[in-house]
């Protein structure tokens, strides 16, 4: 039986939308989507972020749309889709990619504060619901979509210090669940990503004891670089991934199962 699918080409002109998408696990995604044939666009909140990242789309067929914005505020963010329909198309698939952990204000739970807590949900479960209702709808009426949510291996693990990152991102394995479910007869397919260590611009920030003890405990005996993760999404987003949805997918070389 022939192969119907042809890698390398799975996301011709689909429009393709990921959200923190300047470097890491979002530069990735929106890497590879471009070299499957996509029209990519970018929103992020670093302008020189996204200048840098333009040189890397040189050789592909489109050109990326690079908006800086903040995906924390709607107004922004509905301008920014606008634009996207507007100069692209209709968006085909959503990679919210956008978020982080409280960083330089993480502490144990029993020290937290509540405005911590409020950013890092905003930040994670948020904008996954905000890019979500606003590109849904479209999805549901060409009957054709994908939506790719990243999460993260934190919501299952429940490492010291995630209380409140590891609650917002199973919020974003909750909503993935819920959303698939509602959206499946419509010919769109919702999933989550749960990436372990990666190597990324967060990481090396985090760089030392902790980060040493993360690579230590990966059975592959490596980090994650962000094309593992964009291997994944590209499948989701493109027809083969047809058959997948509602998942929660750990990517993360053996460090925790579910």
């Amino acid at each position: 039986m022939a192969n119907a699918f042809s890698v390398g080409a799975r996301l011709r002109d689909r429009v393709a939308v990921i959200t923190g998408g300047a470097n890491g696990i979002g530069l990735g995604c929106a890497l590879r989507f471009a070299e499957e044939g996509a029209r990519v666009a970018i929103i992020d909140l670093e302008q020189d972020a996204l200048n840098d990242a333009r040189a890397s789309f040189e050789g592909f067929p489109h050109k990326p749309l690079l908006v800086a914005g903040d995906c924390t505020k709607h107004d922004e963010v509905e301008t920014f889709i606008e634009r996207v329909s507007g100069d692209l198309g209709p968006v085909d698939i959503l990679v919210n990619n956008v978020g982080q952990g409280a960083r330089e204000r993480k502490a144990t739970f029993l020290e937290s504060t509540e405005e911590v807590w409020r950013f890092v949900v905003e930040i994670n479960l948020f904008t996954t619901m905000r890019f979500s209702r606003l590109v849904a709808p479209g999805m549901v009426e060409r009957g054709w979509g994908r939506i790719i949510n990243v999460a993260s291996e934190s919501a299952v693990i429940g490492p010291v210090g995630s209380h409140d990152y590891g609650a917002a991102k199973m919020g974003v394995i909750g909503f993935t669940r819920a959303v698939a479910r509602e959206l499946a007869p419509h010919g769109v397919t919702v999933n989550a990503l749960c990436p372990g260590p990666v190597r990324t611009r967060a990481l090396e920030r985090s760089a030392g004891d902790e980060a040493k003890k993360a690579v230590a405990s990966i059975p592959t005996g490596a980090l994650g670089e962000p094309e593992d993760i964009a291997a994944m999404a590209a499948l989701l987003a493109s027809d083969e991934g047809r058959y997948i949805t509602g998942q929660s997918i750990l990517i993360n070389g053996g460090r925790w199962w579910l």
